[in-house]
Formats: C-alpha cells, sequence, structure tokens
C-alpha cells in the first residue's frame, strides 16, 4: 500500500510512527502533533499488512476518537487494504466505550447479561441514597455524594468491598465500607454497571477467565494509547494484561499535562513505563505548530518549576508574537466586564469571530461574574460544561423509559418513571411494589406486572401498576420491529410527553419541550450514521457522552469553561481568569498538590494560538463573602520580558459601555472609529444578538437545587428583591441555610 502521507510529518514524529515493534513511548508537548502521530501510526501499520482488527487505539474523549477515525478514513481511503476506517471491525474509541463493548461481548461470563445498563453519577448517587435509609444512616452524618465518590476511588484503586471493610478505621469509612458492598449487589441485581465498571469488570472477567485474556491479547497484536498520562490504576493494568503477549504498546502522553489525580489519574504511569518497559524506545515531539514563540516561553518558564517531570522544552518556528497581557482587577465584576470589553477591542482590531475567544477558569462558581459581564454587555457565549444535556431532568426521564424497555431488571429506572408522567402513584404505593419485590427476589417491574398479589395497594392505583407494566411490556415487543427513531417518537407520542408541555405553555416548558424534540432529533441523526444500530447500541453511545462532545464548535459565541474542560482544545485568544492565590493555585499545601496546580496553568496557557490574557482581582465573593485575594504566584514565575503589565481605575466606575440602558445599545460605543471591520463582526450590528445560554429556570419556593457544597436541597422561602434577593433552602433532613441568591451559585435540578 502507498505510504507517500508519511511526508506530512516532521523527523521526530516519522521516527515515533514507523518504530512498530516492542513497547514505545512518546512524550509529546502541547501543540506537538501527538493526535496526528497516534493516527499516522493506525495508518501506517495497516498499510504494512496488519488488519484494523488486530489494532487497539485508546482515548479519552469521544471527540478524540472520531477525530482519529476520520483522518485515518482520509489517510487510507474507504476503499483500502484492510478495510475503511469506519468498518464495524473498527476498534479505535475511549476507554470506556470499547471495555464496555468487550463487556458486551462476553458479560455472561461475570454473571450479567449484554443488556445491562449504564448508570451515570446521578443514577449511583440515587442508589447510594435509597441504601443510607435503608439502613436508617443520616444523610447529614455520612453524606451520600462523598460516599459515591469514595467508593469510585477505592474501585479505581482495585479495592474489593472485603478489603475495604478490613481497612476502614473510621465509623465512615466502615459505612463507606459497607455501603460499597450492598452498592456492589444491587447493581449486579439490577443488571447495571457505572461508569467504573466498564474498566473494573474487563479486570475481573480476564482474571477470572484466562481463555478470554488470551482471545483479546491474541485479536490485540498493536495497543496506542493517548494522553497516558491521565491513566488511573484500573487502566494501567488492563493495559498491562492486554500487552503482556506481544509487548507492541505504544503511549503517547505528556507528564506536563497530567491535571486529574481527583478522578484517579496516575502521573507515576509514565513516568514508571521505562521500567515497566525496559526496552521501551522513547520519542520526544517538542516542536509546537499552535502558539506563538512569547506564549511557548511563557509555558516552559512556569513548568520548570515543578521538581517531579520528564525532560522536554517546547518550541516553535511560529513568530514570537504578542506578549502575554496580565490585567488587574478591582473586583470579580470587574474582572468580567474588562474581559467583554478585551473581546470587543480584539474582535474589531484583529477581525476576529467570537467563537476564536475562550474564558478559563479554576472552579465553576466564577463563571456566574462572567456571565453576568456577557449578559450586561449583549455578547453570546456559551458554557461548556453547565447542565449537560443528557443530565437534563426531561431527557433523564425519557432515557429511563429506554432503559427499563431493554433492561427490565433496572429497579433505578422504574423507580424514576413509574410516577412519569403522573399516575397518582407516591412514594407509599412504590414501597409496598419494593417490598414485595424484595421478598419474592424478583425486579420491580415484575412486581407491577404481579400487582393483584400485593394486598396493600388501592385499586386505582393497581390498575396503574398494571397499565404502566404492559405499556413497558409493548415496547419490548416493539424494540425489534421499529427502527430507533420511529420506536422513540412512538413512545413520546403515546405517554403526550411533547403535547404537554406545549399545552403547559411556559417558558420553563417550552424549553423543555425543545430538549425533548432535540433528543428525538439526536436519535435521527443516529440512525443515520448507524443503519443497523440498536437501542442499546444507542444507550450505550449516550451514556458515555461528555458535555466536550456535544459541543457546537461552529457556533460563533464566547466559550466559557474549566480549565479541565479545556485539554485537548485550542483557541486563538485565552483569557485565564482568577489568577489569585487560593484559587489558581486552588490549593498548595502539599507540594504535589501544586505541581498540578502548575501543570494545570501550563495547559491553560498552551490552549492559545495567538495571544494570553491572564486576570486577576483584589477582591472577589467567595462562598457568599468578601475576600481580599493576592496575585498567584504563577504571574511571579513567568519572565518578567514575557509579560505586559496592565493597571487602571476600574472599568465599571467609569462613564462606559455598562452605563447603557439595554445590552443591544451597549453594543454601539467606539464603533464609528472601526469602518474597516470585518462585516461579518457581530460588534459592527446594533441588533441584539440572542444569547447561549444553559437551560437555568428561574428560582422560585418549591424549587429543587443543587449548592456545590451542601448538595441538593428545596427552596422553602425567598426574600429581597435584585441584587438582595434571599433564598432559605432546606438541605437534608433539616438543613437549612439563608443564601444570597447572586452569589449562592445554585443550580435547578427541578
Amino acid at each position: 500500500m502507498n505510504t507517500d502521507f508519511l511526508r506530512d510529518l516532521n523527523q521526530a514524529q516519522l521516527s515515533a510512527v514507523k518504530s512498530v515493534e516492542g513497547p514505545e513511548l512518546v512524550l509529546a508537548g502541547a501543540g506537538s502533533g501527538k493526535t496526528k502521530v497516534l493516527t499516522y501510526r493506525v495508518a501506517y501499520l495497516v498499510s504494512i499488512g496488519v488488519p484494523f482488527h488486530n489494532i487497539l487505539c485508546l482515548t479519552f474523549t469521544n471527540k478524540a476518537a472520531n477525530e482519529m477515525r476520520a483522518r485515518t478514513e482520509k489517510l487510507l481511503g474507504t476503499d483500502s487494504e484492510g478495510g475503511g476506517a469506519r468498518r464495524p471491525g473498527n476498534w479505535i474509541g475511549t476507554f470506556h466505550s470499547l471495555f464496555g463493548k468487550i463487556l458486551r461481548m462476553e458479560a455472561e461470563k461475570i454473571g450479567y447479561t449484554s443488556n445491562f445498563t449504564i448508570y451515570d453519577e446521578e443514577d449511583s448517587l440515587k442508589q447510594i441514597k435509597q441504601i443510607l435509609r435503608e439502613h436508617n444512616l443520616s444523610e447529614e452524618v455520612f453524606p451520600p455524594a462523598g460516599i459515591r465518590w469514595q467508593i469510585s476511588k477505592l474501585k479505581n484503586g482495585l479495592v474489593l468491598p472485603s478489603q475495604a471493610q478490613q481497612l476502614a478505621k473510621s465509623r465512615l469509612e466502615q459505612v463507606t465500607a459497607e455501603t460499597y458492598g450492598v452498592y456492589e449487589e444491587r447493581m449486579k441485581n439490577n443488571n447495571a454497571m457505572d461508569f467504573d465498571d466498564l474498566l473494573i469488570k474487563p479486570i475481573v472477567l480476564f482474571n477470572r477467565d484466562r481463555g478470554t485474556l488470551e482471545k483479546y491479547q491474541n485479536k490485540f497484536k498493536f495497543i496506542l494509547v493517548d494522553e497516558y498520562q491521565d491513566t488511573n490504576r484500573a487502566q494501567y493494568m488492563l493495559l498491562k494484561l492486554l500487552a503482556e503477549r506481544h509487548r507492541n504498546i505504544c503511549v503517547v502522553g505528556d507528564d506536563a499535562q497530567s491535571i486529574y489525580s481527583w478522578r484517579g489519574a496516575d502521573v507515576q504511569n509514565i513516568f514508571d513505563f521505562q521500567s515497566d518497559y525496559p526496552e521501551a524506545k522513547v520519542f520526544r515531539l517538542e516542536q509546537n505548530y499552535r502558539s506563538t514563540g512569547k506564549i511557548l516561553k511563557a509555558a516552559n518558564s512556569v513548568i520548570v518549576h515543578n521538581r517531579r517531570k520528564l525532560d522536554k522544552v517546547l518550541w516553535t518556528e511560529n513568530h514570537e508574537g504578542e506578549s502575554l497581557s496580565v490585567i488587574e482587577c478591582e473586583s470579580d465584576r470587574d474582572e468580567g466586564y474588562k474581559i467583554v470589553q478585551k473581546i470587543r477591542n480584539e474582535s474589531i482590531k484583529d477581525k476576529l469571530q467570537l467563537k476564536d475567544f475562550v474564558v478559563l477558569f479554576r472552579t465553576n462558581y466564577q463563571s456566574r461574574a462572567l456571565e453576568e459581564a456577557f449578559n450586561r454587555g449583549g455578547i453570546p457565549y456559551v458554557i461548556v460544561g453547565g447542565v449537560a444535556f443528557y443530565k437534563r431532568k426531561e431527557i433523564k426521564d425519557l432515557l429511563a423509559y429506554l432503559k427499563l424497555i431493554v433492561n427490565p431488571q433496572d429497579d433505578a429506572s422504574f423507580t424514576r418513571i413509574v410516577n412519569f408522567p403522573a399516575r397518582g402513584l407516591g412514594d407509599v404505593t412504590v414501597d409496598y411494589v419494593r417490598n414485595f419485590a424484595a421478598a419474592n427476589q424478583i425486579p420491580l417491574l415484575e412486581a407491577a406486572a404481579r400487582v393483584d398479589e400485593i394486598g396493600d395497594i388501592q385499586p386505582r392505583q393497581k390498575s396503574q401498576l398494571r397499565q404502566f407494566a404492559n405499556l413497558i411490556k409493548k415496547y419490548q415487543r416493539l424494540k425489534d420491529e421499529l427502527s430507533v427513531g420511529e420506536f422513540t417518537r412512538s413512545l413520546t407520542d403515546e405517554l403526550r410527553l411533547v403535547t404537554s408541555l406545549k399545552e403547559e405553555n411556559t417558558a420553563e416548558s417550552l424549553n423543555r419541550m425543545e430538549n425533548i424534540q432535540e433528543f428525538l432529533a439526536g436519535i435521527a441523526e443516529f440512525q443515520t450514521e448507524n443503519p443497523d444500530g440498536t437501542l442499546q447500541d444507542f444507550l450505550a453511545e449516550v451514556s458515555l457522552v461528555a458535555d466536550v462532545d456535544r459541543w457546537d464548535t461552529k457556533r460563533n459565541s464566547v466559550t466559557l469553561m474549566t480549565i479541565h474542560a479545556a485539554k485537548g482544545l485550542e483557541f486563538p485568544v485565552v483569557f485565564v481568569s482568577g489568577m489569585e492565590e487560593g484559587l489558581f493555585p486552588l490549593s498548595s499545601k502539599e507540594e504535589d498538590e501544586l505541581e498540578e496546580e502548575r501543570r494545570l496553568f501550563y495547559v491553560a496557557i498552551t490552549r492559545a494560538e495567538k495571544k494570553v490574557y491572564l486576570s486577576h482581582a483584589r477582591q472577589r465573593f467567595r462562598f457568599g463573602k468578601l475576600s481580599f485575594q493576592a496575585p498567584s504566584r504563577f504571574l511571579a514565575e513567568i519572565q518578567s520580558d514575557l509579560l505586559d503589565q496592565e493597571h487602571g481605575a476600574r472599568v465599571s466606575a467609569q462613564r462606559s459601555i455598562w452605563e447603557t440602558s439595554s445590552p443591544s445599545e451597549s453594543l454601539r460605543p467606539s464603533l464609528d472609529t472601526a469602518i474597516s471591520a470585518s462585516r461579518d463582526n457581530p460588534f459592527t450590528s446594533p441588533a441584539p444578538i440572542e444569547k447561549e445560554r444553559p437551560n437555568t429556570p428561574r428560582i422560585k419556593v418549591g424549587t429543587i437545587v443543587e449548592h456545590q457544597f451542601f448538595g441538593e436541597g428545596k427552596v422553602i422561602e425567598m426574600s429581597g428583591k435584585g441584587d438582595t434577593e434571599k433564598v432559605v433552602v432546606l438541605f437534608g433532613a433539616n438543613q437549612k441555610k439563608q443564601l444570597m441568591l447572586r452569589y449562592a451559585n445554585l443550580r435547578v435540578v427541578r
């Protein structure tokens, strides 16, 4: 096969691609073409005769996997030897999706069936809350979210429930270990797995059945891994098991971009690769194709302060570019306003579109002041990592119907939808069903079908339960007769979901209706791309979709996102807000924590192609209190000759755009001097611009909200107006908190 495509590679990339046999570590700096190396390596392997089905290529995001598949297909062509890169036998994908695929095929060997449900964090949390209630344990003393996180940590550390109980010292650890054991048993009874299980259960499978392990060792003769620095203990073990026969494992990563220890990633994996594979060849990709010279020098001058690092220095043939600008602000509000003003000016000066800008922040709560500034300035924005589409209530409800139809053992989905739409089936009735199911060791759906055997339920409720069970059984028959799109639309119509929301005719109901219609459109798109795809395939795909996977990069809006979410992305202009001690770095008590914060800053800087702004405030509202802030130590670590310091009066105190009476008017100042601005530039038009915002219904008494520290609660009282509006929220059983609505950063759950 023709390998002319290799001419696109520089010498370091070419060496990494053509070194086929044995273990290989590719240290790839930011913007150095690591995805390109992985893609070309797959194409090269196929070109020298390796079948696609013998290559396992693992990534961390669907976005990266889709990009690699598309690039590989383009390099080889759909009619090339070895088949097209998109053919069914293709094994390019995320860890969770590909090992989930293996589990679907081998589930019966570990006591599951192939139609198991995948629970997200919310589903898992509900299971844990139910277990705590059943054991009369207080959620205030034993926070469910904390227990769920600890269970996830134990799983990813490959600690079994029995081992956790032996290791437990405090009462909280004992309760966590006991809950872990009950949780695992319940998940198996529900024929369900959580995200962690998609990595843990394959290890269980391979250790339990040596023949299955050998089957996949022989199948995957070549293993390629993206972002190796982000692998956790479970992923490390899976790779070690699969690679032990052929040892043809190529890992690509950058220790300087290891930023996910909080979710189990262990940077030690990349440090230890050469110890694990002494014969490994090491290649360094140090030429950056993304950023200007000054941006790279700034990044290098910061990361050099880390003690634990692998040697590599980024360089570029790009021009030196502008210095990084440091913006000193009076407050977080002033910071938001100055960022908007800079975007306005840059957009006009350099004829940039809004999608060329990103504002990064360390913690989610920082977005409030930024959103306020963008709203006041009339600039459209989109938040990546707000309320995720597939976690919105109406979508979760519809998905629960589909999950229960596919997996009738899924008690969590049953509980969620048995009274949706309302059927007059309250908690008391559901408890009767649950007790009957437990006594007979059957799923809740089967118990509902046998409702005539439950004596304590009233005739009307019995009728409703019977109808619900019959509805699910009806669609269990239809799922094999109709296409996925026809099936889901038929179910939605029968439940009158769209019709009832349209009849309600409120802003919130119409928003929810549009979300359901978008969901149906997504199913239609899935069917177009996967003509033979089943309902089970669709559910498996959407259960692993991340916010960044649904982010539409073509929409002309400023992007607001956390730095963690920005990993792997690039923008012409990057703003890093909140450059203050105690915020960024968020924590500096331990050296390892400080080094990870520094790596996070390195990631933030290297997202930029042309320009970086670093802003900090003298004072900021944090957790409802005014806090006086000091500039981040990271600013002092950048070479001073690479920085432009910007001081000045508060923007909000000046006679400025912020004193205009409406967002549309705020688009007009100073534009008389911008005659030469691009026709497509949104600032040249005084017309109002539609703002892209997450689904944030108006908070009122009765609204269920979530607080980043107190968890989920119910609004029971409201007072005041505007900036002084307050809410009283009941968290847990009887924990009341009075919060200033403006600063509470509450997320509406329902």
